[in-house]
């Protein structure tokens, strides 16, 4: 259901969980954690390793996505690395790149931390700043672009 800004920009709302793709990755669908109390945005990533292009810094690392939990190895060029504090207090340096995002029929550039969340429910939080001025969540709800808990046809 859409709500009105004072700008009286009507925006779309996303539930407290939803599916997304990250396509410029490979990833073609991805449960994510819609999280409103979180600046930034997280990857779960394996087997992080940089290198060297042009001298620039790159990142390579491997991640599991979709109903089949695939690992889809990935690479993108490192935007910066800036500290984080997680949820638990705990301050960690973490890679940042900036990536496409598809969510619902918006897809717009975000940046995301690369990290360990293995033990997390979700392999992918997206942020405020990720959704500033473009969504409202509804923390009641899930799925609200669709997909329930199976994930639908990207391209």
């Amino acid at each position: 259901m859409p709500v009105s800004t004072p700008r009286r920009k009507r925006l779309p709302a996303l539930g407290w969980r939803e599916w997304l793709a990250l396509p410029d990755l490979g990833i073609g669908a991805i449960r994510a954690k819609i999280d409103s109390g979180a600046r930034s945005s997280a990857l779960h990533v394996e087997h992080l390793t940089t290198h060297t292009v042009d001298g620039h810094e790159w990142v390579r690392f491997g991640m599991r996505a979709g109903i089949d939990d695939t690992i889809t190895h990935c690479e993108a060029r490192v935007l910066h690395r800036k500290l984080v504090t997680d949820s638990g207090g705990h301050v960690t340096e973490r890679v940042f790149i900036r990536t496409a995002l598809q969510l619902g029929n918006k897809r717009y550039a975000i940046d995301i931390n690369l990290t360990d969340r293995r033990n997390m429910l979700f392999p992918m939080l997206l942020g405020r700043t990720a959704m500033a001025g473009r969504w409202v969540i509804d923390p009641g709800r899930s799925y609200l672009l669709g997909g329930g808990d199976v994930p639908h046809a990207r391209t």
